[in-house]
């Protein structure tokens, strides 16, 4: 019996490093021959949209627009927040097994949840979401798809606020072998304080596993996607504890104005 347990222990360690060594190896020989743009750069075709308390597409006060080759989330025509969250998704297709990119981009001042608050939680806050369900089958009021979210957050000069976190609505995701018992759980990246764009990337594999990279960086990794935990809607109670292992892509309105651009997929088998 411990020669076995001795025996599988190593067996799981020697493939977790030889995946390692793949990942790496992967990063490292890309092809920009095999991505796919998912924005044109020039409108919104192929995107749909949902904000919370509004029927699906309608873009309540203009959130949603496309200017000088990015998608803009504005909240110019919004006099306040109150949890419209919003969300817009690349309906084309579902995504499986892929490697995404994407450039974003804080810009302005978020919109205000509380008097004289300088720093609400949705302070440069923002985020995409994986394995999404689909725009049209949310409630009128659901503030978030069912889906994994990769958080972007942004520092004021002053704080320590890690970007690429995960964030977990309608989901629970194993990390280092063991459940994740926060709904957000902070990665190992720097905190970036500028409005400068910033560069990053997600390779999933199903239900498997997820990276989060940033500068060629693994800031984040997480495994096991399944139905659960906070936020969960309705529409998924009976599948609770059922692996997730596809979904729609989409970028999210939290309160702080951001752009998107460059946003890229290739599919990996």
């Amino acid at each position: 019996m411990t020669t076995y347990s001795f025996f599988t222990k190593f067996i799981v360690l020697f493939l977790f490093a030889a995946a390692g060594i793949l990942f790496t190896n992967y990063l490292n020989t890309d092809n920009n021959s095999e991505w796919t743009y998912l924005f044109n750069g020039k409108d919104l075709d192929g995107w749909e949209m949902k904000i919370a308390g509004f029927e699906f597409n309608n873009n309540y006060r203009n959130t949603f627009s496309v200017k000088n080759g990015s998608i803009k989330v504005s909240y110019d025509n919004y006099t306040s927040f109150d949890e419209k969250f919003g969300h817009l998704f690349y309906t084309n297709k579902k995504f499986k097994n892929y490697h995404l990119k994407l450039d974003y981009r804080f810009y302005g001042e978020h919109v205000n949840l509380f008097k004289n608050e300088n720093e609400a939680w949705n302070y440069k806050n923002s985020g995409v979401m994986l394995h999404s369900e689909h725009p049209s089958q949310m409630f009128l009021d659901q503030g978030f798809p069912v889906s994994i979210e990769g958080q972007f957050l942004g520092g004021s000069g002053k704080n320590s606020r890690p970007t690429l976190n995960m964030c977990s609505p309608g989901t629970e995701v194993d990390i280092n072998g063991f459940q994740a018992t926060e709904h957000c759980v902070n990665s190992t990246s720097k905190t970036i304080h500028t409005d400068d764009w910033v560069s990053v990337e997600f390779v999933v594999f199903s239900d498997s596993i997820v990276h989060h990279i940033i500068e060629k960086d693994t800031v984040m990794s997480y495994s096991n996607i399944r139905y659960g935990g906070t936020y969960l809607s309705d529409n998924f109670i009976n599948k609770i504890g059922e692996p997730l292992k596809e979904g729609y892509i989409s970028l999210q309105s939290e309160g702080h104005p951001i752009e998107f651009k460059n946003i890229r997929i290739k599919a990996l088998d």
